[in-house]
C-alpha cells in the first residue's frame, strides 16, 4: 500500500487508518516522491492525491499505467475535485476508484480493501 499526498496530515490520517486495517503502508510526498519509491514499496494500491507540486496525481497516474512494471497496481484518486469530467479523465487513464475529500475513512478503507482484494 502506498499512500500519496503532499498533506502531511491527510497522508498520515490515511495510513494510521490503513495500518489499522491490518494494511502494510509506505507513503510518498508526491507525484515523483510515488514514482521512486512505488518499485521499491510494490504496492497492491496506490492511493494518489490530485493536486500535489513537482508531479501531480493525473501525470504519475499516467506514467504508472504507461510502465509495464507498475500498470497493474490499483490507483485511487483522493481529491477535492469530484466533477463528472475529473472522474471521466481518471477512467481514460484507468484508475480504478475515485474518493472525494473530505472523505469518510470507512469508506476509503472499504474501497481500498475491495481493490487490494481484486489484485491478489
Amino acid at each position: 500500500m502506498l499512500v500519496v499526498d503532499d498533506d502531511e496530515v491527510i497522508r498520515q490520517l490515511i495510513a494510521v487508518n490503513l495500518q489499522l486495517e491490518g494494511f502494510e503502508v509506505a507513503t510518498a510526498v508526491d507525484g515523483q516522491d510515488c514514482l521512486d519509491k512505488v518499485r521499491e514499496v510494490g504496492p497492491d494500491v496506490i492511493t494518489l492525491d490530485v493536486m500535489m507540486p513537482r508531479l501531480d496525481g493525473w501525470v504519475t497516474a499516467v506514467r504508472l499505467r504507461q510502465d509495464p512494471a507498475t500498470s497493474h497496481i490499483k490507483v485511487v484518486m483522493i481529491t477535492a475535485r469530484a466533477q463528472e469530467h475529473d472522474v471521466r479523465r481518471g477512467e481514460e487513464i484507468g484508475v480504478d476508484a475515485y474518493v472525494a475529500k473530505p472523505f469518510d475513512p470507512n469508506h476509503l478503507i472499504q474501497t481500498v480493501r475491495k481493490l487490494a482484494a481484486v489484485s491478489k
